[in-house]
């Protein structure tokens, strides 16, 4: 698993937990101690932070673009996993610079295929390719044809 997979990782679990419990407790203290408790070697150079505190900063933001690209799909009715899984996503394709769409619509794909459910990770990958084809890029699935890159 590369590292960071394991701070997407490691945020995933913490926002899920904080949503779980009403967000009652400190996000960056719930995932500074998820990050001993299931990674307490791991140094991320605080990446799972920067998820986590951005993702709480743009939150408002975040499940709009949820709500726009998932209509059938309230964003209390979607499934706690899912739910932050795409927030995660979200938040790597809208406000980062950093993180290329396609290994953040990829990486949110394995979080929902190894912590969702059996739709999970087609799900993900369908509200997060919307948004990205919306944003101007193609669709994951799809590559460029000669013609596309002449274009």
């Amino acid at each position: 698993m590369s590292n960071r997979h394991l701070a997407r990782t490691v945020a995933m679990q913490t926002l899920y937990e904080w949503d779980f419990h009403g967000r009652k407790r400190n996000l960056v203290e719930l995932m500074r101690h998820n990050l001993k408790e299931f990674a307490p070697d791991f140094n991320d150079g605080g990446f799972s932070e920067r998820i986590v505190k951005g993702v709480e900063q743009h939150e408002a933001e975040i499940d709009k673009v949820i709500e726009r690209y998932a209509p059938e799909w309230p964003i209390n009715q979607i499934t706690i996993v899912d739910r932050n899984i795409l927030r995660i996503g979200v938040y790597e394709l809208k406000f980062t610079k950093d993180i290329p769409p396609k290994v953040a619509i990829n990486e949110a794909i394995e979080l929902a295929k190894s912590f969702g459910g059996e739709s999970s990770g087609r799900f993900v990958n369908g509200v997060l390719g919307a948004v990205f084809k919306d944003m101007g890029g193609l669709p994951p699935a799809r590559e460029r044809t000669s013609e596309q890159r002449a274009g």
